[in-house]
């Protein structure tokens, strides 16, 4: 779907109240609350379901004060490694990944939770449930914690043994979704607009969706993470930085064809349909509700159970994690 065809949808559907609100110019930040920098990095990417940090990049964040408002392309590594080496300042990422980093002792700060769901895991005709991907072949998009660390923990959740029980598929140039499509694998981990693209080709079925399936739906799926430097050295710059993302969260639940909208006219995505999906299926509204701190000692727990950190839950928290800015936003965000 073109740009030009997915404003015309957005149009179709938007009430002229809501189409006033999307052009209208936000007041700017007085002078006395400029913030100590004017520059912030996120990750570029065209995973839909991080939305919020794009809906964020362009009136919210500029009228926190922001004037240079960077995406900074990674290619090959994972958006993580880019923050713990300060060549992004924030990112969304997921808890398992970020629990396993800050055992590491990299340099990162967990400052809230922002959406739930995210992840679905598909299955052929043959698999009906977790316990049932036992000696079958589970694909995922590419290898690391951020995509192999969820299904490991479903597996170890109905008492498999990730390393023996499942044949994994994580080498990017085998193209595990295009093997899962012509039915060389059994199983397939996706996040949008993969789950989208399996569903509008009728293929597989979905066996665990965690935006709706406990204990996932139970906690965030991704956390928002500032590098440690940048947290320390600007407060304001941080906390601006985060009211535009909660913010930009709110209007991915309240107004999922505005924000959709604005992924395919920022280059996110070229597909509206796949986009406004998303977003209208994940729950974007949790971030006032769900605590983070509960979800980094879940997947903390989860991942010291299986030998993957060392560190306990109460290490991780004290160490990676700050709550201050949220809750003086929850305060200051009320509805």
């Amino acid at each position: 779907m073109s740009t030009v065809q997915a404003r015309r949808l957005f149009l179709a559907s938007a009430s002229a109240a809501g189409a006033t609100a999307f052009l209208r110019t936000p007041r700017a930040l007085p002078a006395k609350e400029a913030q100590e920098i004017p520059t912030v990095r996120f990750v570029k990417s065209s995973v839909i379901c991080v939305a919020p940090q794009f809906v964020a990049g362009g009136e919210l964040l500029r009228a926190e004060g922001f004037t240079d408002i960077r995406y900074v392309a990674t290619p090959r590594l994972g958006s993580g490694d880019y923050l713990v080496r300060g060549e992004v300042d924030f990112s969304l990422e997921t808890p398992w990944t970020l629990v396993t980093m800050i055992d590491a002792g990299e340099p990162i700060t967990v400052l809230a939770g922002i959406m739930v769901g995210c992840y679905e895991l598909f299955a052929n005709e043959d698999v009906h449930s977790i316990a049932g991907l036992k000696g079958k072949s589970l694909g995922t998009q590419g290898a690391g914690s951020t995509r192999l660390g969820l299904p490991t923990l479903l597996a170890a959740s109905v008492g498999l043994d990730p390393a023996k029980d499942i044949d994994w598929v994580t080498d990017p140039s085998r193209q595990p979704l295009d093997l899962f499509m012509r039915g060389k694998i059994d199983a397939f981990l996706g996040f949008p607009p993969e789950p989208q693209e399996l569903r509008a080709r009728h293929i597989g079925h979905v066996i665990v969706n965690t935006a709706v399936d406990h204990p996932w739906s139970q906690y965030f799926c991704c956390l928002l993470a500032g590098n440690r430097r940048f947290v320390r050295n600007y407060p304001r710059a941080t906390k601006s930085v985060m009211r535009a993302i909660l913010k930009a969260a709110d209007i991915c639940a309240s107004d999922p064809a505005r924000a959709a909208l604005q992924l395919v006219e920022s280059g996110v995505t070229p597909r509206y349909d796949y986009a406004l999906q998303t977003l209208g299926e994940l729950p974007y509204d949790k971030w006032r509700e769900y605590d983070a701190e509960d979800t980094v000692r879940f997947y903390a727990l989860r991942l010291q159970e299986l030998g993957f950190v060392k560190s306990t839950p109460q290490k991780i928290i004290a160490q990676g994690t700050d709550w201050r800015f949220l809750n003086e936003l929850k305060h200051e965000l009320k509805t």
